[in-house]
């Protein structure tokens, strides 16, 4: 492997958009060295800006960081920054570790991992889960696998990224298995309190008062309160897009099917994700459930 300048408080990070770019946020303010690559020239600008520096390709920043966090969206995305032209791969330095920190399906995770180790890189399975506010004041959620050995020489690193880590086991794709899980419910909790609040407006009650009631009674959830509170006041702008809840309630029906389990209340939540997009508000932040909700009062 070509070698490279680095050191132990040096992170490169591929992907700096809501999640990605708010742990650069978080690190530089931990006093980390951090890179970035995205393929939004606007994301990078925004990193380097607060301190960051930027990198043509993701090799070019493998070969200045031990430490890449991926923080891209899909299987698909991960896949191509760590192997493609340019990839991860072709520049890590000795000692290189990987941290796959996007919602993907345990298969793909275990693939991922597996080609690193060929690559003589170690990995991380660490998806994340929070939003952009909590990575930004290190609060969000890490459930991380990997070898005992590994989860030590980057103890610290995981530590600034997250005060609530969760060690769910040493298996690559156990991570992803503890996050789709996670985000099933979420999806199940976001459409039952999305349906709730188009019930009580259709029932003449005040959708605030009756969120307030629901908040210190049985019914609440904290995805509930966070996303329909905005959705009450008209505030749909991205924090966490429709088409990611949709594509993660998906992954987990798959992790069911592999199963044998037949998750009929994770299936009636993700066809609610699934008419959303279908009726334009995938780009929206997923409190957008709402809208859809008010608009065809099913």
């Amino acid at each position: 492997m070509p070698g490279g300048a680095v050191n132990g408080r040096s992170v490169g990070i591929v992907g700096v958009g809501n999640m990605g770019g708010a742990m650069a946020g978080r690190l530089l303010e931990c006093g980390y060295d951090v890179g970035v690559r995205d393929v939004d020239a606007a994301r990078e600008a925004d990193a380097v800006r607060r301190g960051a520096r930027a990198f043509a390709t993701p090799a070019a920043l493998a070969a200045s960081h031990r430490v890449v966090i991926v923080a891209v969206v899909d299987a698909a995305q991960c896949a191509a920054v760590l192997f493609g032209g340019d990839g991860v791969a072709g520049g890590a330095v000795a000692g290189a570790c990987v941290l796959l920190c996007p919602t993907i399906g345990p298969a793909s995770t275990e693939s991922l991992a597996a080609r690193l180790l060929e690559h003589g890189i170690d990995c991380i399975d660490a998806p994340m889960s929070g939003g952009p506010a909590r990575a930004r004041d290190g609060s969000m959620s890490l459930m991380v696998a990997c070898a005992d050995a590994v989860f030590a020489a980057h103890e610290a690193l995981i530590a600034a990224l997250s005060t609530k880590v969760f060690r769910v086991g040493v298996r690559p794709g156990d991570g992803a298995r503890t996050k789709l899980v996670n985000n099933l419910l979420a999806a199940i909790n976001l459409a039952g309190a999305a349906e709730a609040l188009a019930l009580a407006e259709r029932c003449g009650l005040d959708a605030a008062r009756t969120l307030d009631v629901i908040e210190q009674s049985s019914g609440q959830s904290w995805i509930g309160s966070d996303r329909m509170r905005r959705a009450i006041a008209g505030d749909y702008a991205p924090r966490a897009h429709t088409t990611l809840l949709a594509k993660d309630s998906a992954l987990a029906l798959g992790m069911a099917d592999e199963a044998g389990f037949a998750a009929p209340l994770g299936r009636a939540a993700a066809g609610r994700f699934v008419a959303a997009c279908a009726a334009g508000f995938g780009p929206l932040d997923d409190a957008s459930l709402l809208a859809l909700l008010r608009a065809n009062g099913a």
